[in-house]
């Protein structure tokens, strides 16, 4: 196995999104540092005033976004009809194309939410595509696990014409 190499480490920020959620960003301080990626996001309290007003409808617009819940309950639902219910270990894939309003709100009054959300800047040949939603269930996923790790593996096949043969998403702890 061939090691690779830490080249920056960096230091997420205290923020707020949404209706005032709280979370540490990490990608999307510095401005283009690493194309395509716009924005890495933590999002975890165990306190639900940190985190109970969540993110009311708001819009996209030519971006993917990918969600990975590890503990806690979120709801998606948006514009083109697309909702789902979030559990720990589920991922929510969406690509926003040529536009899209949506709302990611907590489906829980108290606990623990924690979650990982990255934003990806699509193509710009795909900016004014169809926007899709995709919803993948933790139990649809592989897991690998070592003495050292887990990763949790998931392959979804092409869902339309812009993307390539499958697309792999990996978590690993």
């Amino acid at each position: 196995m061939k090691n690779i190499e830490v080249s920056k480490i960096i230091d997420p920020i205290q923020a707020s999104d949404g209706a005032g959620v709280k979370l540490k960003r990490s990608i999307g301080v510095e401005p283009n540092y690493f194309d395509p990626f716009l924005m890495l996001d933590e999002f975890g309290s165990e306190k639900s005033e940190d985190y109970i007003a969540g993110f009311p409808p708001h819009p996209h617009r030519g971006i993917e976004t990918v969600t990975y819940m590890l503990a806690g309950d979120f709801e998606h639902k948006d514009s083109t009809g697309g909702e789902g219910r979030m559990t720990a270990g589920d991922v929510q894939w969406m690509k926003t194309g040529s536009g899209i309003i949506h709302s990611e709100m907590p489906a829980m009054k108290e606990g623990k939410l924690h979650g990982f959300q990255l934003w990806i800047n699509m193509p710009a040949k795909l900016k004014m595509s169809k926007p899709e939603y995709i919803y993948i269930d933790a139990d649809k996923m592989s897991i690998h696990k070592d003495k050292d790790k887990q990763v949790k593996e998931y392959i979804t096949p092409r869902t339309t014409d812009t993307l390539p043969e499958a697309i792999g998403l990996f978590f690993v702890r």
